[in-house]
């Protein structure tokens, strides 16, 4: 364009590069859109991808829910643990004192300072015999028999080394101090260690120091689990929510939280922070060792639940093979040298009961004489061991016309099964009927332990009539001596049904051992004293 002569187009062709100028530089450009790839189903997304390209999801523990829970437990977990190293340290240092002042008295001399030394050394020496034993570890606390036979076997251990070390070292030892000391160091921690458990399984059932669990299983195995755990509750496992397979019929009394493929997530809904997976077809190796990968990243507990019922955990073993762990069941501990050791404790138990309790007998007996008429004892035919019929001794608690009034009084009975139980049975004496609430109407039967036709602990000693009226199965109750105390007492006494009076000396007779009864002859003291069940 010549300078001074006006063109419209070129004006025209200024003006527009100009405005796309200023719209390039003033216009933001516009992110790209993103679409969200299609998800795969989320069992298959589980199945397929390797760990290292699952995408990143968001942690579990970030969730407030999740870790609130997990720190709750993992709070009241360690409280518990402070307080039994605490309690044994205590323990320890009482059992030392004692010792040291029935052995040589109040004063310190140079005779028996060594022995204040070793007072003062016995807690440590007791808490590193505990933890050699691994009995701090959470797997043997809060339920079952293995922390006191643990606790035991350090106590023995404790008295082995003792002894090995004072003979290897010639260091002259007070046997009546070594004596006193341990046994009772180790007795008094498994009664400190039972008191403080039933202290937990009491705010265990108010609710509190409980794990929430999802349980993945078929429909009738998750409501019997459920149930069971809801019953038990001292287990410390509450159940928010189950994943069934996805033909499930109806609805269950859980809320359903999704499929067999939906387990991490419903984790992730709920809050749990353990799982429980029940035998079943649908669920194979492969998809239990992706899962237990899912869960571990987030601190979450599998327990694999399997078909066997009763068993005590010592007698199963884990011995893998090729990578497969193969469950071994051990034989129940029936004859031999159990049974002779469980003879001598019953035998020794009883006359040291009789001897202290001889009072009692007399006071109870007197009672009985004053009330009414007829004989102080009260004998029956009963069926022990292996099918062998006994006679029973107990204080006689009801009328002398009471079996003549059994006919009248059979359509009252409260109880299934071919027991025969009326809460107000008109039957029992006012005397009898305070004997009953404390059991003490049972005494007599110390005899019958003495005699060797019963044990201190064992399942119910039945009549000859209910044992004729026994399927093949409960009559594997008659494989050891019928106890006055057992599973039954503790459990509930006479509010039990059959089927789990009969489910409970079962458990007896596939588990016994010397830690058992003797948390069963704890957890009777507590019994008698409560009203529910006696009648």
């Amino acid at each position: 364009m010549e300078r001074g002569r006006f063109d419209p187009a070129a004006v025209r062709d200024l003006m527009e590069r100009g405005l796309d100028a200023r719209e390039r530089a003033t216009t933001r450009p516009q992110p790209p859109v993103r679409t969200r790839p299609q998800r795969a189903p989320r069992g298959a997304e589980l199945e397929r991808r390797p760990r290292s390209l699952e995408p990143p999801r968001r942690s579990l523990r970030r969730i407030p829910g999740r870790h609130a829970a997990l720190s709750r437990r993992a709070a009241w977990e360690s409280r518990y643990l402070r307080t039994l190293l605490l309690a044994d340290l205590l323990v320890g240092a009482a059992a030392g004192g004692l010792a040291f002042k029935l052995r040589f008295g109040d004063g310190v001399t140079s005779y028996n300072r060594d022995y204040v030394v070793l007072s003062a050394l016995l807690p440590l020496a007791l808490v590193a015999s505990l933890g050699l034993a691994r009995v701090y570890e959470a797997r043997f606390l809060f339920v079952g028999t293995d922390e006191y036979q643990r606790v035991i076997r350090a106590g023995l251990g404790l008295i082995a080394g003792v002894a090995m070390v004072s003979y290897a070292l010639e260091i002259p030892l007070a046997r009546s101090y070594v004596l006193i000391a341990l046994p009772a160091a180790t007795f008094a921690t498994v009664a400190v260690r039972f008191g403080l458990r039933k202290r937990l399984h009491r705010a265990r059932k108010r609710g509190d120091c409980l794990r929430r669990v999802i349980v993945v299983g078929h429909e009738l195995a998750v409501i019997h689990l459920a149930r069971q755990l809801c019953r038990e509750r001292y287990h410390g496992l509450e159940v928010v929510g189950a994943c069934l397979p996805p033909q499930h019929d109806g609805d269950i009394e859980l809320p359903v939280l999704g499929t067999f493929d939906d387990v991490a997530h419903a984790v992730d809904a709920s809050g749990a922070d353990t799982v429980i997976v029940l035998s079943c077809p649908e669920i194979d190796g492969q998809t239990l060792r992706r899962l237990a990968w899912r869960l571990e990243r987030d601190e979450i507990d599998l327990i694999l639940a399997n078909a066997l019922i009763d068993v005590a955990g010592d007698r199963t073993t884990i011995r893998p093979v090729d990578g497969l762990p193969m469950l071994h069941v051990e034989h129940p501990r029936l004859e031999g040298a159990a049974r002779l050791v469980k003879e001598i404790v019953d035998r020794l138990g009883a006359a040291v009961l009789v001897a202290l309790l001889s009072p009692v007998l007399l006071v109870v007996a007197l009672c009985i004489r004053i009330e009414s008429k007829g004989p102080v004892l009260f004998r029956q035919v009963r069926t022990g061991r292996d099918g062998r019929e006994f006679l029973i001794y107990k204080f006689r608690s009801m009328y002398l016309d009471a079996e003549a009034r059994l006919a009248e009084l059979r359509h009252l009975n409260e109880h299934d099964g071919v027991l025969f139980k009326i809460r107000n049975d008109p039957r029992i004496t006012p005397v009898g009927r305070r004997l009953r609430r404390f059991s003490l109407d049972e005494l007599p039967q110390l005899f019958n332990v003495l005699l060797g036709q019963m044990s201190l602990v064992g399942p119910r000693p039945p009549l000859p009539h209910e044992v004729a009226l026994y399927a093949d199965d409960v009559r594997r109750r008659l494989a050891v001596k019928p106890g006055m105390t057992g599973l039954w007492q503790v459990s509930g006494r006479s509010d039990l049904s059959w089927e789990e009076a009969v489910r409970l000396d079962l458990r007896y007779v596939e588990n016994w051992s010397l830690s058992l009864d003797l948390v069963i002859l704890m957890r009777t003291l507590a019994a008698v004293v409560r009203p529910s069940g006696a009648y």
